[in-house]
């Protein structure tokens, strides 16, 4: 098991619909975009999940979430979500996730605002089985060498 800490920022605009009868994004959203984070630094580092389904015969599942809501967003927001890979194990892979505020046009909370934090586990599955399986030798590689080329670049 290794633990990292290497960040991958992913924007998000707050649209209508991921808003509730409030005006403020739903809870279950900030999960959504979470997602589509985790989704992305995959993609960066050159894997498809829908690839790895049919290539390797795996998916990742959320194992767990510990989600801390901060300060509501808003419509039309633009929102960060940075992520950060803190423990590798051999069929997991637990992440941090925070959502901060870039731009509004509200006065919810200043620029820069952390609007929600999260602990994630994700879980390396059997894609037939929905089994854990060890994550896949050539995903170790890639996450090791991303975060090996980031510790270097000295960010």
């Amino acid at each position: 098991m290794n633990t990292h800490h290497k960040e991958f920022s992913w924007p998000v605009r707050v649209y209508y619909e991921d808003t509730d009868a409030g005006g403020v994004v739903y809870y279950a959203n900030y999960l959504k975009f979470m997602e589509r984070a985790r989704t992305e630094l995959l993609r960066n580092i050159g894997f498809e999940q829908d690839k790895l389904q049919q290539e390797l015969g795996i998916i990742f599942a959320v194992h767990s979430a510990n989600v801390q809501y901060k300060k509501p967003a808003r419509f039309n927001d633009e929102l960060n979500v940075v992520t950060s890979l803190t423990l590798l194990g051999k069929a997991s892979i637990n992440f941090n996730q925070s959502v901060f505020l870039q731009t509004t046009h509200h006065e919810n909370a200043p620029v820069g605002s952390l609007l929600c934090d999260a602990e994630i586990k994700i879980a390396c599955l059997n894609a037939e089985r929905f089994t854990p399986q060890v994550i896949p030798a050539s995903i170790i590689q890639k996450i090791n060498h991303m975060l090996t080329e980031e510790s270097e670049s000295g960010s």
